[in-house]
């Protein structure tokens, strides 16, 4: 489970455009990253890149290494669908399948692997996941009703125990409680603590209050102007970045004179 990701020299392109530059970073693994930054910099290029998302985009490239466990994803022979299989996804807005039960959900990601045939096996699947995103209690009586029919909150941690029915080794979150009320945020935000004892979390977030709640460690991204690459400024402890960053931009970042 859990895996240490070590980021090197990633440049992040989309055609001729350089859309992150340079990013060296080592992401531990049992712990919450939080990536922060005002919008356009490059955080969630960067996110999706570290299981290889944003490939779906026609022209998207990079150089630089993103090493898991010792393995390049971008060395050679190395198949993306693979890579999604081992580094978890959870999106800003949920996203459940609107035609499948939430049973159906949960198994999605395990019947494109392949996996998961015998009944009795995939409703431990079942169980597990939802026991491990929260929501068993909240719809174990109610398993075969369309995913689309649970409140936004419940949508979002139905999308989480999708990601982790294939038991990833890294699950990645960009923005998860953007679209959530406050009450469902705590719900995700005390979900992601019970997580990160088996997963490497890392997460892309607005708001600095979550950020300096949730995460072990903080990186700041910021872009010079319209057109130029978004860059890793610094990162650290959480706890020394909201209290003493070592950069200029990052205190005016965390302390709202900008972005």
């Amino acid at each position: 489970m859990a895996k240490r990701i070590d980021v090197k020299d990633l440049d992040i392109y989309y055609g001729s455009f350089r859309a992150v530059e340079g990013v060296t970073m080592s992401i531990e693994p049992r712990s919450i990253t939080a990536l922060i930054g005002p919008s356009g910099c490059g955080k969630s290029t960067f996110l999706r890149s570290l299981n290889r998302m944003h490939e779906v985009i026609p022209g998207a490239r990079v150089s630089g290494s993103v090493i898991l466990d010792g393995q390049d994803l971008y060395g050679a022979g190395v198949d993306p669908v693979s890579v999604r299989r081992h580094v978890g996804m959870v999106f800003q807005r949920p996203n459940p399948f609107p035609t499948m039960s939430i049973y159906e959900n949960v198994v999605a990601g395990m019947r494109l692997n392949g996996r998961g045939t015998r009944k009795a096996a995939m409703d431990e699947v079942v169980e597990g996941a939802l026991q491990g995103a929260n929501l068993w209690n909240e719809v174990k009586d109610r398993l075969d009703r369309p995913g689309s029919s649970l409140s936004g909150g419940q949508q979002q941690r139905l999308c989480i125990a999708r990601a982790i029915a294939v038991k990833p080794d890294v699950l990645l979150m960009d923005e998860p409680c953007s679209a959530l009320d406050p009450i469902s945020t705590l719900a995700i935000e005390d979900l992601m603590d019970q997580l990160k004892k088996d997963y490497t979390i890392v997460i892309v977030t607005h708001n600095m209050q979550q950020a300096a709640r949730v995460s072990d460690r903080t990186g700041f991204f910021n872009i010079a102007g319209t057109g130029q690459p978004g860059k890793l400024i610094e990162m650290d402890e959480t706890s020394t970045m909201f209290s003493t960053p070592s950069n200029q931009a990052t205190e005016d970042y965390i302390s709202g004179r900008f972005g």
